[in-house]
């Protein structure tokens, strides 16, 4: 077993408690990667509040970066100092992973949501749930499936790449991978969050001619000019404003807000031809209300998962991006100590800060023998 301090969700709605637990060993196909950080995202406090059902107590966290430490059988990627970004959990073997989907994996929801790992208990043998998103990384070690560790250059600071895993590479691959804007295109962000702003970012690659972000919080918007984005819309009146500066409308759209009357302007704004995505989980039962008429002027509109990346191969792009200057990370995050968790929560739901990451306290807990 493996010693580690860990931030235990016991209740919904209730606030995270840093607990001393115990770790499994690797099993086969897995690795321990002891976290240098990991970044807190919306959908870890979505759950917190009781989203999807996730079994407690449980420890959450999906944006872990770190250093593999041990490797189980059968494993052929990785190998001990390796450093890794962690990312969603897939299964490898359905017809999406073997298409170059793996965000929209068969087992995606079980996997990820589920937290139905075996990994954890406490001192006294009380199961912890694990395995959520495939890691658990509110720790200071985690046990996940190669499939979900990716190598990146140990050059490059871990305490920053953590949000590569889930947060970025859903914004920036919702623009390289799915909406595709070609140079000259114009393109609408709703939501100047994270996953916003590294869409907003993704799209200067892109050679995108106009780039208008739209948000609530003034802060934000402002960041995203300095980001790349050409224009910044309030989020009160945005839609008449988007009219009057795109009179025929934009050629992309991009919703990371998950509310439905939102993502029926990203919609109604679109030119003929235009393309919309979306990401944000909705409130249950949410639904929204389009007119058929304009969509048949070629008009669409996708939900987007993850980007719709193949981690393996865009984890490490996004890395490359960041070590060329094209992907400035450290504008996005504000770290705290793992202690500070429930300050980080707050001030992420407040707005105060866009990116919270999480440095693992220095741990020399002991590596037994043992399951």
């Amino acid at each position: 077993m493996v010693g580690v301090t860990a931030a235990v969700l016991r209740e919904h709605g209730g606030e995270f408690e840093l607990e001393e637990l115990e770790l499994a060993q690797p099993r086969s196909g897995e690795v321990l990667v002891r976290l240098v950080a990991t970044g807190f995202c919306h959908t870890d406090e979505k759950v917190r509040q009781g989203a999807r059902n996730v079994p407690t107590p449980v420890v959450l966290g999906h944006e872990g970066a770190g250093l593999v430490e041990a490797v189980g059988r059968d494993v052929t990627e990785l190998q001990a100092g390796d450093h890794v970004v962690l990312t969603f959990a897939h299964c490898g073997a359905c017809a999406n992973c073997r298409a170059g989907h793996p965000a929209y994996c068969a087992l995606m929801d079980e996997l990820n949501f589920g937290a139905q790992g075996q990994a954890l208990r406490t001192a006294g043998g009380e199961p912890v749930h694990s395995g959520f998103f495939g890691q658990s990384s509110f720790a200071t070690h985690a046990v996940v499936n190669q499939r979900s560790a990716i190598r990146v250059d140990p050059e490059l600071p871990l305490e920053l790449l953590g949000p590569l895993g889930c947060s970025i590479q859903t914004g920036a691959g919702a623009i390289l991978n799915v909406l595709r804007p070609a140079a000259g295109s114009t393109l609408a962000v709703w939501g100047s969050g994270a996953v916003g702003l590294a869409a907003i970012i993704a799209a200067t690659w892109t050679g995108c001619e106009t780039i208008a972000a739209i948000d609530l919080n003034p802060e934000r918007l402002a960041l995203a000019a300095k980001l790349g984005a050409t224009h910044t819309i309030p989020g009160d009146g945005a839609a008449a404003a988007l009219r009057e500066l795109f009179p025929e409308g934009v050629s992309h759209a991009f919703d990371t807000t998950g509310r439905p009357e939102v993502l029926h302007d990203a919609v109604a704004g679109l030119a003929p031809r235009g393309s919309a995505g979306f990401v944000g989980g909705a409130r249950a039962g949410d639904q929204v209300s389009l007119e058929i008429n304009p969509l048949l002027a070629g008009r669409s509109l996708q939900g987007i998962v993850q980007g719709d990346s193949s981690p393996a191969q865009f984890i490490p792009l996004l890395a490359e991006r960041y070590r060329n200057g094209l992907l400035p990370l450290e504008r996005l995050v504000r770290h705290y100590p793992l202690a500070g968790i429930n300050e980080a929560a707050a001030d992420a739901s407040a707005g105060r800060t866009i990116k919270p990451v999480l440095a693992m306290p220095e741990t020399s807990a002991p590596i037994v023998a043992g399951p």
